[in-house]
């Protein structure tokens, strides 16, 4: 679609375009905005530089946005930076963290914007806020789905004491084309492309884990931002390609806890990248042994009723993971002390009255 035709999709005055930041962490020159120009631009950028510092990371004109490096992560948070991780998209959580912003987007530099079944570009973004913005359903299925979605409804049998729903705290979208696949799937599947389109948007029900993806995902930084948080991966680390499924466990248990809602489905963007399967067998052995302990874990978590808040809700969690998971391997006792100094920096960077770190934009300071 031409860039006329794709500007022509997105509205007059983009939803939330004050209150949401697009989160972005990369290795390499952020080219890939161009094809997301129509739908970004009106939006603030926080790009987390992983790797080498010294890089400088190209971003095309007319973006608005602040860029952070591993120098910037140690400056700002000095002793607790050790909390985020290096050499890993873990990075990424760092953006959210420094956010001033009530809703955060963040997608991997190797997506694209996919096309539906009409050939029409796909606005990840609006369907995303939309999601958001709109209740979700855990307490009892609708077996047309999302009930607020335009074209549907509660069902019949639909208890009318449920159909005000639950605030909506994250919104997980999908991928055409490269499936996010483990590496003994991917070995075994080498060729295999995503290309079903399901036009649907699920709350996933209270009491039901799920794998979540962190490339294309939003969510209300207000409601669940200080669990957000992508764990101890990459260099250093004995495990990697768990980043954002831990952190969707943990989100997961305090949503339940907290009466919150996540819902899964639409928006779909294009996985350009299939990465290389034996990489990352290397760096997902352990946890594909570990998920059979840390699974059960999460399903019988149970967090005390004086838990009222997300920091709570996961210092506590940070406590039973120490005590339980921390029998399997060290990394766990790890993990659970990196949970907390997370949430000391969280609250530190987010008090009232805290100044806002000044930041590195294209190798000059963002004023």
């Amino acid at each position: 679609m031409a860039a006329k035709e794709a500007a022509a999709s997105v509205p007059s005055t983009p939803l939330l375009k004050d209150e949401l930041d697009i989160v972005i962490p990369t290795i390499r020159n952020l080219d890939f905005l161009e094809m997301w120009r129509p739908f970004f631009q009106p939006y603030h950028l926080i790009i987390v530089q992983d790797g080498d510092p010294s890089k400088t990371i190209n971003v095309p004109k007319g973006f608005d946005y602040e860029l952070y490096n591993r120098n910037d992560i140690n400056r700002i948070l000095g002793p607790k930076a050790n909390c985020i991780s290096f050499k890993d998209s873990a990075c990424r959580c760092f953006g959210y963290m420094v956010s001033k912003k009530k809703y955060i987007y963040t997608i991997d530099d190797d997506c694209f914007v996919a096309k539906d079944p009409t050939g029409k570009d796909i606005n990840a973004l609006e369907q995303h806020i939309k999601n958001l913005l709109s209740p979700s359903t855990p307490y009892f299925f609708n077996t047309l789905y999302d009930p607020y979605r335009e074209g549907a409804d509660f069902v019949r049998g639909y208890p009318f004491s449920l159909r005000e729903g639950a605030p909506t705290a994250v919104s997980h979208g999908l991928w055409l084309n490269i499936p996010d696949y483990d590496a003994p799937t991917q070995l075994v599947k080498p060729r295999e492309r995503n290309s079903r389109y399901v036009d649907a948007v699920l709350t996933i029900p209270k009491g039901t884990l799920f794998p979540m993806c962190g490339m294309n995902l939003a969510f209300d930084r207000q409601l669940i931002g200080p669990a957000m948080y992508f764990g101890l991966m990459g260099d250093g680390q004995p495990i990697g390609r768990y980043d954002d499924m831990w952190a969707g466990w943990c989100i997961k248990v305090i949503c339940d806890h907290l009466g919150l809602g996540v819902k899964t489905g639409l928006p779909y963007i294009w996985h350009s990248k299939a990465s290389n399967p034996f990489v990352n067998l290397k760096k997902e052995y352990k946890g594909i042994f570990w998920q059979e302990e840390l699974i059960p874990f999460f399903q019988s978590a149970s967090l005390p009723k004086d838990c009222t808040t997300v920091q709570k809700c996961y210092i506590e969690l940070s406590k039973q993971v120490k005590e339980k998971l921390g029998k399997i391997d060290p990394y766990f006792t790890k993990l659970a002390d990196a949970m907390v100094t997370w949430i000391e920096a969280w609250d530190e960077l987010n008090s009232a009255g805290a100044q806002a770190p000044a930041p590195v934009a294209n190798g000059t300071a963002k004023k």
